[in-house]
């Protein structure tokens, strides 16, 4: 395996390797890249299968990488920062690492790499990038793009309601009480939302605060939402939910 680092933190690119040796019993690191130029330059120059990048670098943000290169291999990024929106860089074949980076985390990260990178053997898609610049920079999603037949409509996330999951799809229901079929699971649409007009109150609910207009007691200390257009949809925020969404509602 033939694995490119790109890191300016020389302890952090020490603990990688140390992490390396113990898990994988044959690889070659081509290259540690501590800038967006040298990192560019030996993925044009090698022939690489993984690559492990530092969100932040010395010279500004690793994505600019993928504008400037093709980037024919899986990334695992690593990052310093907990940040809400990272989350998101679980799409497809990408995956994170929070550091310091722990020998199970990085192991689940070489797993995923086997299993999933090399069935698609997919370059990792520009839209995507672009999606996670915008979520790093703090601007959260606001539109997304429906198919309906040969049409392609824009849904404006302000006029969502609530997004649910029903029959292994996942819809928006809009303020106009459409219900509207989104290419994306709901696990990935939730961390692209803005986590002040967002909660995800179950497994099956994402719930917008501006559309709430009640809140009740519900069955094993449990509650309900109301909301005007959410139909026979029962909107039940779970038991281990109850306390950070009334610490939601009240901070937001």
């Amino acid at each position: 395996m033939r694995i490119l680092i790109v890191e300016d933190e020389s302890l952090a690119v020490s603990r990688l390797q140390i992490l390396l040796k113990d898990l994988i019993n044959e690889y070659e690191i081509v290259g540690i890249a501590k800038s967006i130029e040298e990192a560019v330059k030996l993925i044009n120059e090698n022939e690489i299968d993984l690559g492990f990048f530092d969100i932040q670098i010395e010279d500004g943000i690793s994505l600019t990488i993928f504008e400037s290169t093709e980037v024919a291999f899986p990334v695992i990024f690593t990052t310093a920062y907990n940040d809400y929106a990272i989350r998101a860089f679980k799409y497809n074949s990408i995956d994170y690492l929070l550091k310091p980076i722990s020998d199970e985390e990085l192991q689940n990260a070489l797993t995923k790499f086997e299993n999933i990178w090399n069935k698609h053997d997919e370059p990792i898609s520009t839209s995507i990038i672009d999606e996670m610049k915008q979520l790093l920079a703090g601007n959260f999603k606001e539109r997304f793009s429906v198919r309906i037949g040969n049409k392609i409509e824009i849904l404006k996330t302000d006029e969502v309601s609530f997004f649910y999951s029903y029959n292994k799809g996942t819809f928006a229901k809009t303020s106009n009480n459409r219900d509207m079929l989104l290419d994306s699971a709901l696990e990935l649409i939730y961390p692209l939302l803005n986590p002040k007009q967002f909660f995800k109150i179950s497994r099956k609910h994402i719930v917008n605060i501006n559309y709430i207009k009640d809140i009740y007691a519900y069955s094993n200390s449990r509650l309900k939402v109301n909301i005007a257009n959410s139909g026979k949809e029962e909107l039940i925020v779970s038991r281990e939910k109850v306390k950070s969404f009334k610490d939601w509602l009240e901070n937001n």
